[in-house]
């Protein structure tokens, strides 16, 4: 199974629009600014290239995993050591008749929003307790990393390569 470099970086790039949206001071940008302590000025005091470049370097990385989690055919690679070369024809013949099995974006999105709810939330919520950080950014970062990995989710299991 061939990786699909180009949905990768589409789902990648969904963050940035998403985060546009969620964080704009009509949506959630307010709160997020207030429960983080931040200011406009501390805002507009950063290298924003990098700052963008970097989430979206990382942001990649997350799709690069969440493939795995939402294609359920890198099961089956895994399954053979990673190299269907060298596979046995079982392999073959399952990939004949499930190659596509469950590649829908609907259910990348499912995969997707179990991924947050389930995973970034806890991690981001733990992080929030040690630094003392409100609910309310909890639930603002959160619910922000439960829409982007969903729709990431749906992007990348949704878009197979011909």
């Amino acid at each position: 199974m061939e990786i699909n470099f180009l949905a990768l970086f589409v789902a990648a790039l969904s963050t940035l629009g998403i985060g546009f949206v969620w964080y704009h001071p009509k949506v959630f940008g307010t709160i997020w600014m207030k429960e983080s302590g931040l200011t406009e000025e501390k805002l507009k005091g950063g290298n924003m290239l990098l700052i963008f470049g970097t989430s979206l370097l990382y942001a990649f990385f997350i799709s690069f995993v969440l493939q795995m989690v939402t294609i359920h055919q890198f099961g089956a690679i895994g399954m053979i050591g990673g190299d269907p070369t060298i596979a046995k024809p079982s392999y073959e013949a399952f990939m004949t008749d499930y190659g596509n099995a469950f590649r829908t974006f609907k259910h990348g999105a499912l995969h997707g929003f179990m991924t947050g709810l389930f995973f970034a939330l806890p991690i981001i919520g733990t992080n929030a307790l040690y630094e003392r950080r409100s609910f309310k950014y909890t639930l603002v970062t959160g619910g922000f990393w439960i829409i982007c990995l969903t729709i990431m989710g749906g992007i990348i299991c949704g878009w197979k390569l011909s």
